[in-house]
């Protein structure tokens, strides 16, 4: 009896929960301010997965409890939910809304709308980054987020580097993290721009804790694009442009450079009147683009799917080099009933490249023009031969170089979810990442100049795979009781990280065809076979808490535990919370009346992040016993010694980063003008960090590496954003956003400074990282004017160095010992950006629209390398021969042409003002009219015409000011692929 009186209380209490009585919905949505219908609003049962789509006429039908409350939303417009109340017909009025305040927004693990977020988190949507010709999606927000800089190269397939809120690392990863669809990725290469609904930005530590250890340099959430309920909707977007060089330097031409020769040597050494080879235009070209997105999506109330394929074919401004990339993503998402639901979202990406080689930039920059492309017998012209060199031929190099890249990825998740006792949802999840990259490189045997020679061929091959898989699960609970709204997380996570390469090279492989290309048919005695391998494993648990009393004070604490494989067993785990504190004080009772705010809203975070992202395996110290540095000889019988690979100290653990984060925002004007900013302070403790290390400890590095410097970032964050009303044929918005930042260095545990930015010339290094100054700071004397006779010289603190004559630079005196030396150098500039900004406009009229997207840096220095890498009789640019120093009062700024010995060392005279400004983006487009593209059974086409980086304003005087680089030798300008400017014609097609 007892067994069936439970059974009874089941099944009671499974009725509870799930049975209701459903009754059918019909209704329209529309714009409340002209009853225009609101096509593809979302209408979504209240605590189901249940939910549908409007018409074309804002119609909607759907079966949901007599009892339940329909949640209805729509891009734009202020979010309603409508109590049903056994009512068989709804028509529902959406507000325009003005503001992002009550925008959703993606917080990790959880979404959240704009005005109860307490961190500092910006969001893009997925019509900011189409309406671009970049491809990778990262590039699309340049210029559009407070906080974030980003520096794009030219070159195709290659990623940009990201900084969020300054460099936080310099051994360990400096890189966001990317989190697409809940899976974790190195980058967004992968991913088409067109697949993508959103993208969030993390910035401070409250908002990205949810990821512990591996957040310390801000997340970048990526939602993909997904299916939605109504009829199947079919979409092509597809464009074909042209790149072209923009800002190319002019070099000097043959007479030019022959009497800069003249004048260095003294002696007529390079004829003048010869013809002139401009080797930038022999290797540079106008190159085309093309790229086609084709999606299909829909859904009913049970299955909602999405699916795209894409293919992108970009040609590099340098000739023979070129990029071909494939993508494909399937997205299907099955209600199983009202509270379970299962989906997949998988991502495929095949990439091939045709490279070219890495110096062949800086090879156009210092070949002579007097040399031509071909001899009269058609050979390559070679420096050789006029007494000037050892130069690569630059269209030798090209021709010769022979080297393919290729690779494909898989990256893909799969969820369950399952909602019960009304306000809990369980969710599970599987994410996989699995790459693997290729590459083959094939030297023929040929003698084309005198240096570019090979007497025996080389094919070089190599492979790689990395596998990455992450289990997550998390259970969360909502409940709104009166004035109060909580929300609490709770998860685990599970991560696994799998890498290895295989390399090998052999000579005398006989190029017949692409399939003849394979090391089996080479010299075996030549055969050189590398292996190598990492592995790492994170395990995490994680809880958060959002609560809201009065929907005006807000609460959000995080804590995360996280234990990294790649950290000693004793020091594998730790803590990391956060909590963020907001307070709407416009809702506030003695706000009533007022006429300024419309919103208003302040507050504050503190979060402590990590780093755990440095080499796998690095606390593990490997002997070699091929390599001795030291040999004892013990009863005249010699004993070689082993010899470690680096040196650690017994406790390596990851960087930490504590952040304090300060914001306000606000909106005036009936909301059409929001305003956000923020102050942060993000200090970096414990960076891994190397230090000389003597020779006799043994080991074949000269340097120890430790958790040895603290960093600290530190600036402000501006926003501001005007959307005019939206009911006019006319409308507009413009956002302007600004931030400043300022880095340095405040503890290094032995006080020794890091020296890097090595040139291959002289042992010269550019940049040093040292207490009190930023990260990479530009090292080197301060060039005090240029002698101008000898007299000058003889009365000057290098009287007594070799070789000095007029024309040459002359130093500061920094200690005032009449002697020039490593002592009298300083810091003599910074690669970290001060502040950088970005203004970001959208018109429409009617049928037309257009927009306007400009970017800039300021407070920045590049080191311009490629003037300072000397041997001998390279050439100069145009603006080095115009204002040199040819003789006595003609400079007293610009050296002569004997730029050699203490010329070439580290000074001010290469290091340039970086700051520019530069059209982002400018498109104009036009949409046929729908009553035409109506009878065509279409819903939509939309013409446009698009420009990028079509001008930027800067005083440098390379290539482009965007100069990137590793953290402590960024802004070194030595070969940088130069950027272009993109101009394409396109169109988009509704279904």
């Amino acid at each position: 009896m007892k067994r069936k009186f439970l059974l009874f209380l089941c099944l009671f209490w499974v009725h509870l929960v799930f049975a209701q009585e459903n009754i059918t919905v019909t209704g329209k949505v529309t714009d409340a301010t002209n009853g225009q219908p609101l096509i593809g609003a979302g209408v979504q049962v209240k605590g189901t997965t249940t939910g549908v789509q409007a018409d074309a006429e804002g119609n909607f039908t759907l079966s949901a409890p007599a009892n339940g409350t329909l949640v209805v939303d729509y891009l734009g417009y202020e979010r309603q939910e409508v109590p049903i109340n056994n009512q068989t017909t709804l028509n529902i009025q959406l507000s325009p809304s003005a503001t992002k305040l009550t925008e959703v927004v993606v917080t990790g693990y959880g979404t959240q709308e704009k005005r109860d977020v307490t961190g500092s988190i910006s969001s893009v949507k997925s019509e900011e980054l189409t309406r671009q010709a970049s491809q990778n999606p990262v590039s699309s927000i340049q210029g559009k987020v407070a906080g974030v800089q980003i520096s794009n190269t030219g070159q195709p397939g290659a990623s940009p580097t990201v900084r969020i809120r300054g460099t936080g690392s310099i051994l360990g990863r400096a890189e966001p993290l990317y989190v697409v669809d809940g899976t974790i990725v190195d980058n967004l290469s992968f991913l088409n721009p067109a697949d993508i609904e959103s993208m969030e930005i993390l910035k401070d530590a409250s908002s990205a804790s949810i990821y512990g250890l591996r957040a310390a340099n801000g997340v970048i959430l990526v939602t993909t694009k997904r299916g939605r309920t109504g009829e199947p909707r079919i979409n092509y977007n597809g464009f074909v442009g042209v790149q072209r060089v923009t800002n190319q330097v002019e070099m000097a031409n043959a007479n030019e450079y022959a009497e800069l020769i003249n004048q260095k040597e003294g002696t007529e050494l390079v004829e003048p009147n010869q013809p002139s080879t401009d080797w930038y235009d022999e290797i540079l070209r106008s190159a085309l683009i093309t790229n086609h997105q084709l999606s299909f999506s829909g859904g009913t109330d049970r299955l909602s799917y999405s699916l795209s394929g894409g293919y992108l074919n970009q040609e590099g401004i340098v000739d023979g080099n070129k990029y071909e990339r494939v993508t494909a993503r399937l997205q299907t998402d099955f209600n199983v009933s009202d509270h379970v639901k299962i989906g997949y979202n998988g991502i495929f990406y095949d990439y091939n490249s045709d490279d070219v080689p890495t110096g062949v930039v800086y090879q156009a920059y210092v070949m002579p023009p007097v040399i031509p492309v071909f001899k009269e017998d058609g050979n390559y012209g070679d420096p050789i031969d006029y007494g000037l060199g050892t130069f690569g031929n630059p269209r030798a190099a090209l021709d010769w170089y022979n080297q393919k890249s290729d690779g494909q990825s898989l990256t893909g998740n799969a969820f369950g979810e399952v909602k019960f006792l009304e306000n809990f949802t369980f969710r599970t999840s599987f994410g996989l990442n699995y790459a693997i990259n290729e590459f083959r490189n094939y030297v023929a045997e040929d003698s084309l100049t005198s240096t570019q020679v090979a007497r025996r061929s080389t094919l070089t091959r190599s492979k790689s795979k990395a596998t990455r898989w992450l289990f997550e699960n998390t259970l969360t609970f909502d409940k709104q009781f009166g004035d109060h709204e909580l929300t609490v997380l709770l998860g685990t996570s599970s991560q696994e990280d799998r890498n290895e390469t295989l390399a090998g090279s052999a000579n005398d492989v006989p190029f017949e065809s692409e399939g003849s290309l394979y090391l089996n048919l080479g010299d075996p005695e030549t055969f050189l076979i590398t292996n190598s391998a990492g592995k790492s494993t994170l395990l995490s648990y994680f809880g958060r808490v959002n609560y809201s009393f009065l929907n005006r004070y807000l609460l959000t604490a995080t804590l995360r535990r996280d234990g990294s494989s790649k950290f000693p067993e004793d020091e594998r785990f730790d803590y990391f919370p956060a909590v963020g504190l907001g307070w709407v004080v416009s809702d506030e009772p003695f706000m009533e009346g007022q006429q300024i705010f419309d919103y208003f809203k302040l507050r504050g975070s503190w979060g402590k992040l990590g780093n755990s992202d440095i080499p796998a395996n690095i606390t593990v110290r490997v002997p070699d016993l091929d390599n001795p540095i030291y040999i004892a000889i013990l009863g005249g019988i010699p004993y070689p010694g082993g010899t470690y690979n680096l040196a650690v100290p017994p406790t390596l653990f990851w960087e930490v980063v504590k952040e304090t984060d300060i914001g306000a925002e606000f909106a005036f004007f009936n909301n059409k003008l929001t305003v956000e900013a923020d102050w942060y302070n993000r200090a970096t403790e414990d960076a891994v960090f190397s230090t000389p290390l003597l020779g006799s400890q043994g080991t074949l590095s000269s340097e120890v590496l430790g958790n040895f410097a603290d960093f600290r970032n530190r600036g402000f964050e501006f926003v501001a954003s005007w959307n005019s009303d939206n009911d006019t044929d006319f409308s507009y918005t413009i956002s302007g956003n600004f931030s400043t930042n300022n880095n340095e260095v405040t503890a290094i545990a032995t006080d020794l400074p890091q020296f890097s930015g090595g040139l291959p010339v002289g042992r010269i290094f550019t940049s040093v990282t040292r207490v009190g100054d930023p990260i990479g700071s530009f090292y080197g004397y301060i060039v005090d004017g240029i002698f101008q006779d000898e007299q000058e010289i003889a009365g000057s603190a290098q009287a007594d160095v070799t070789g000095v004559a007029p024309g040459d630079f002359r130093y500061r005196d920094l200690n005032g010992d009449n002697i020039i030396d490593a002592r009298d150098k300083t810091i003599i500039g910074n690669p970290n950006p001060g502040f950088y900004y970005g203004l970001n406009t959208n018109f429409r009229y009617k049928s037309w629209d257009f927009q306007l997207d400009l970017q800039g840096v300021g407070d920045v220095d590049i080191y311009n390398a490629n003037k300072g890498v000397r041997f001998g009789n390279e050439n100069y640019t145009k603006d080095f021969y115009d204002n040199r120093w040819n003789g006595p009062g003609t400079s007293n700024e610009y050296p002569g042409p004997n730029l050699k010995d203490a010329n070439i060392q580290s000074n001010s005279w290469f290091v340039e003002d970086g700051s520019y400004i530069r059209i982002r983006n400018i498109q104009l487009g036009y949409a046929l009219p729908t009553d035409l593209t109506k009878r065509w059974k279409m819903e939509g086409i939309r013409f446009f015409v698009n420009a990028q980086n079509p001008v930027t304003w800067f005083d440098y005087t390379g290539f482009t000011p965007e100069v990137g680089g590793p953290p402590n030798s960024a802004g070194v300008d030595l070969n940088v692929y130069p950027l272009s400017a993109t101009y394409n014609f396109g169109v988009d097609v509704n279904f």
